[in-house]
C-alpha cells in the first residue's frame, strides 16, 4: 500500500540527540517536547517518502515494561504506538532488553503484510540488519534515519548504511526544534527559602562516627583546585560531604552514643520521619483532623486529574510534588488547614506523606530493585509539594498592591 511506517528506537534517537547536545548519551541530559517531535517525524517522512503516514511505532524500554510518563504522553497521540521492552540496571548502568527484538518482528510483519510501500529507521543498531533485508525482499523500500553524530563520533553500524535504500541525517537545527539540553549548572529546582529551624539542625554537632568523615571533607576541599571560571559563570564545586544528613542526626541518640547538647530552637522534624524525631503515639489532633487529596476529590475531578497525569504532568519529582500539593491546596475548603501544615515544616504528616509518595509512584519513580523510591527523589518530592505550599502562603500574605 502506497503509505508510510516509522520506526523508532527511543534509545538511539535521544541518546545520540543528548550527545549531540549536551556532550554525553545519558538522556537526563536533556528536555524533550514529544509533541513537536513526533511532529517533526511525521512532516520529515511524508516529505522524505511522498507517501501519507499510517502510523509511527516508538520503542522503548522501561522498568519492569512499566510506561513512564513519556510513554502515558505518547501512546495518547494520534498514529503513535508505544512497544516497551524492559530496562534493566547493572553494574549503575540502565541497558534495554527486548527492544532491537520487537523492532525486528513488527518490521518483518509489516513488510510480509504489505502494509506500507516505504518504511523509515531511526536506528543504528546493526541487529536490525536481517529485518530490514527481509523487509527489501518482500518490496519494500528502507529508509534509515541517522541523528548527526558528536564532533569525532559515529553512531550508526556502516551494515545498515550500506544496506538501506535511502539514507538522511537529522542535523543539529532539526533536533532542537523539539529537544534541548538542560542548564544543569545549578541545582534541578529551586530551594526553598531558607528556615531558621533547619539552619539550627544543621548547626548540631555530629557524632563522633560522622566527625571524621567531615574532617576529611574538609581537608579534601582545602586542598581542591579553584573552581573554574569559563565564559564567565563560575562553575559549582561539589559541596563537602561533612553536612549532616537524617542518618546522622539520628546516630546522636543512637545507644552507646553520647548526645551532644543541641541550640534550645534545634528539633529535628525532618519530612522522611527517619531522623532525629519523637513521634507520638497518636497523630496530634490537628493533624488527624487534616484531610487528605483523596476526600477532596469528586470523581469527575479524579478522571481530570488523571488526563491531566497523562498529557501534561512530567515524571520530575519535584514537578510531581509541586501538582500534588497544588490541587490539595485548590480543594481545601477549611484554608487553617493550610496554615497547620506550614507550620509543621520540613516535616510533612505522615497520613499526607504516604499519599503524596504513592502519587509519585505513578510516574516510575521507584527503584524497582526493593519497590521504593530513590531517597534523593524523595526529598525532591517533598521539596517541590513544600515549594508550592510556600508560594501560595506567601501570595496570601503579600501586602495589597505587590
Amino acid at each position: 500500500m502506497d503509505r508510510c511506517i516509522v520506526l523508532v528506537d527511543a534509545g538511539y534517537l535521544l541518546g545520540a540527540a543528548a550527545s549531540l547536545l549536551a556532550g554525553e548519551p545519558s538522556r537526563s541530559r536533556i528536555t524533550v517536547d514529544h509533541t513537536a517531535l513526533i511532529q517533526g517525524l511525521r512532516e520529515r517522512a511524508e516529505s522524505d517518502t511522498e507517501r501519507p503516514l499510517l502510523r509511527i511505532y516508538w520503542f522503548d524500554g522501561a522498568p519492569d515494561r512499566v510506561p513512564q510518563p513519556e510513554h502515558r504522553r505518547l501512546r495518547v497521540m494520534p498514529r503513535v504506538t508505544v512497544r516497551l521492552g524492559a530496562l534493566t540496571r547493572s553494574d549503575g548502568r540502565w541497558a534495554q532488553k527486548g527492544v532491537d527484538a520487537a523492532m525486528h518482528a513488527e518490521l518483518t510483519e509489516l513488510a510480509r503484510n504489505r502494509a506500507c510501500s516505504d518504511i523509515v529507521l531511526v536506528t543504528g543498531d546493526g541487529d536490525l540488519l536481517p529485518g530490514m533485508m527481509a523487509a527489501k525482499e518482500h518490496g519494500v523500500a528502507v529508509h534509515l534515519w541517522a541523528v548527526q553524530a558528536a564532533d569525532g563520533d559515529y553512531n550508526q553500524s556502516e551494515d545498515l548504511v550500506a544496506e538501506a535504500d535511502e539514507r538522511r541525517v537529522l542535523d543539529r537545527t532539526w533536533i532542537t526544534k523539539a529537544v534541548r539540553a538542560k542548564d544543569l549548572g545549578g541545582v534541578c529546582a529551586p530551594q526553598p527559602a531558607p528556615r531558621p529551624e533547619i539552619a539550627a539542625i544543621l548547626s548540631a554537632p555530629l557524632p563522633e562516627s560522622a566527625l571524621g568523615a567531615a574532617e576529611r571533607s574538609a581537608e579534601e576541599t582545602e586542598h581542591a583546585p579553584a573552581a573554574a571560571v569559563e565564559n564567565g559563570r563560575q562553575e559549582r564545586v561539589p559541596a563537602p560531604k561533612g553536612v549532616p544528613t537524617p542518618k546522622d542526626l539520628a546516630a546522636l541518640r543512637a545507644p552507646g552514643v553520647q548526645p551532644a547538647p543541641q541550640p534550645a530552637s534545634a528539633t529535628l522534624r525532618w519530612s522522611s520521619d527517619k531522623g532525629w524525631v519523637d513521634r507520638p503515639a497518636a497523630e496530634p489532633p490537628e493533624v488527624a483532623s487534616m484531610p487528605t487529596l483523596a476526600q477532596l476529590t469528586t470523581a469527575e475531578q479524579r478522571w481530570a486529574d488523571r488526563e491531566e497525569d497523562i498529557t501534561t504532568v512530567g515524571g520530575d519529582p519535584f514537578e510531581v510534588g509541586q501538582v500534588f500539593a497544588r490541587r490539595w491546596m485548590e480543594r481545601l475548603g477549611d484554608q487553617s488547614h493550610l496554615q497547620k501544615l506550614s507550620a509543621m515544616y520540613p516535616r510533612v504528616p505522615h497520613r499526607i506523606d504516604g499519599e503524596l509518595l504513592r502519587y509519585a509512584a505513578r510516574f516510575g519513580l521507584l527503584a524497582h530493585k526493593d519497590d521504593q523510591i530513590d531517597e534523593h527523589d524523595r526529598y525532591a518530592i517533598r521539596a517541590g509539594f513544600w515549594r508550592e505550599i510556600d508560594v501560595r502562603t506567601a501570595a496570601e500574605h503579600a501586602p495589597a498592591g505587590e
